[in-house]
């Protein structure tokens, strides 16, 4: 593709060389230039692109963009001088795959928790339907019926317009996809084109990346604040940021609810382990999913699924087939009647959730053990507030490793042993072992007491000193269990 088209409606501030130059792909990394390229040197928090420009050349670069222009210009290659080379790498990706996203109706879904289950469940949903459907998720990006590995929640903009491209060519006529806060701030969602986009809530998370709440909170809203004319912004009003969310955005507003007024209401009538009776906007369904966060889930999955065009109760009927989405409240019963639960719960108010889904089903003649730990190298400010909620709302805490990446795990465990409450203190017990955690749990659990392993939910790993390991929470408690019952 020519350098020229692949630059349509970026902001340049300057450019050495023709434009006029046949670009056979484009790439950030520059360990993967080859001969034809152009190389875009991101400021990333690692590392700086432009410390690459010289070996990208070296492989067969022909093209860089930049923010900073290198003191030496080399011959035969074209500079383009950028404000933000993050913007430009996403505009211009939209332009070498040929804008995808205008082919097929995108949604967007953020906030700090839901994201995966909205995005899944409308994938699950629209399938059933009979529409060939895409996902962009935490858990795995699928193109139709073809499954790929997922490695970010919001994936660089190379890689989704890359699959959007596919999508487009394999007839897919929806597609749902996560945007976190990193996503946005990192430009990777500009030049995409949403058909809507959707909003969660939003609580403490990612407070390592952002400077302050208000920060977190802001870069959000510019989701919606560039959601176009033509397309719906749908926002949970139960949260006080959802209409800020609204404020400024051109799209169709709309909200949903489970404790206020707005345009799409839902009240629980039931709320058992078997599933959820709700209603919707005075139509009584009843779904295979637990707990209130998930009411709210499934309430915007219906008003996302009727302002694309499918008939409401069709919608319903949909909702009752859907099953729950991987690492997300999944759960066993073992022979002898103890319930294990698998949560992704890896905030303070995602692990409140589902404690309180465990307290409005529980019947207080068991015990409830919780395994949870924090991750490594990620905002140390929750740690003591996850031990507080885990501690005071279970009968049995135990702390535990999570992804310690670089950082002792032990050093993570002192950090949430400070939010316990003198009370509770009793209550807890530190196990840095994971899967030894895990047993503890299930050999202090008796029959009909329920064990929440909260933090991992989907990840099949656990990543340890720079070294990813095999580990599996569903996996690890099934095996457990089994061997106990023995």
């Amino acid at each position: 593709m020519v350098l020229r088209d692949i630059l349509y409606k970026t902001s340049i501030e300057a450019v050495n060389g023709p434009t006029d130059i046949t670009i056979n792909k484009m790439e950030f990394d520059s360990r993967a230039i080859t001969t034809g390229d152009a190389f875009i040197a991101i400021r990333g928090t690692q590392s700086d692109g432009h410390d690459y420009i010289e070996k990208a050349i070296s492989l067969g670069a022909v093209a860089v963009v930049c923010e900073t222009l290198p003191e030496s210009l080399s011959e035969n290659v074209t500079y383009i001088q950028v404000k933000s080379a993050s913007a430009a790498l996403a505009t211009m990706a939209a332009n070498f795959y040929g804008n995808p996203s205008r082919s097929l109706k995108l949604v967007g879904i953020t906030g700090t928790n839901g994201k995966t289950t909205i995005a899944t469940l409308l994938y699950q949903l629209f399938k059933n339907a009979g529409y060939k459907t895409g996902l962009l998720s935490t858990v795995k990006i699928m193109v139709a019926e073809t499954e790929y590995k997922a490695t970010h929640t919001t994936p660089d903009s190379l890689t989704i317009n890359r699959y959007l491209r596919q999508m487009v060519d394999e007839g897919v006529d929806y597609c749902f996809m996560e945007v976190s806060s990193h996503g946005i701030h990192q430009h990777r969602t500009t030049g995409l084109e949403f058909a809507g986009g959707i909003f969660t809530n939003l609580s403490h998370d990612h407070l390592d990346y952002h400077s302050s709440f208000a920060e977190y909170r802001d870069v959000k809203k510019r989701f919606f604040d560039e959601l176009p004319k033509g397309a719906f912004a749908l926002v949970n009003v139960d949260d006080k940021n959802g209409l800020v969310m609204l404020q400024n955005t051109m799209a169709k507003k709309l909200t949903y609810a489970l404790k206020t007024y707005a345009d799409y209401k839902a009240q629980i009538l039931e709320n058992q382990l078997s599933g959820l009776l709700l209603k919707i906007n005075e139509q009584e369904v009843w779904v295979k999913l637990i707990g209130k966060f998930n009411a709210y889930n499934l309430l915007a999955i219906y008003a996302a699924a009727v302002n694309l065009g499918l008939e409401s109760v069709e919608v319903l009927r949909l909702m009752s087939e859907l099953e729950s989405v991987s690492g997300r409240f999944q759960f066993i019963i073992s022979d002898s009647g103890i319930t294990a639960i698998v949560d992704y719960a890896h905030t303070p108010d995602a692990l409140g959730n589902v404690l309180k889904t465990i307290e409005d089903i529980r019947t207080r003649n068991e015990q409830l053990i919780t395994v949870v730990g924090c991750g490594g190298d990620r905002d140390t400010t929750k740690r003591p507030v996850m031990a507080n909620i885990a501690s005071t709302m279970s009968d049995r805490a135990i702390f535990t490793s999570d992804n310690p990446r670089s950082e002792d795990p032990v050093d993570i465990i002192e950090d949430m042993e400070k939010g316990v409450e003198p009370q509770n203190y009793k209550k807890t017990v530190a196990m840095v072992d994971r899967k030894q955690a895990i047993k503890l749990a299930c050999q202090l659990a008796k029959p009909n007491d329920i064990i929440l392993i909260a933090g991992k939910g989907h990840e099949t790993y656990q990543e340890i000193k720079g070294v990813r390991y095999d580990f599996d929470d569903m996996q690890v408690v099934r095996e457990i269990l089994g061997q106990l019952n023995k």
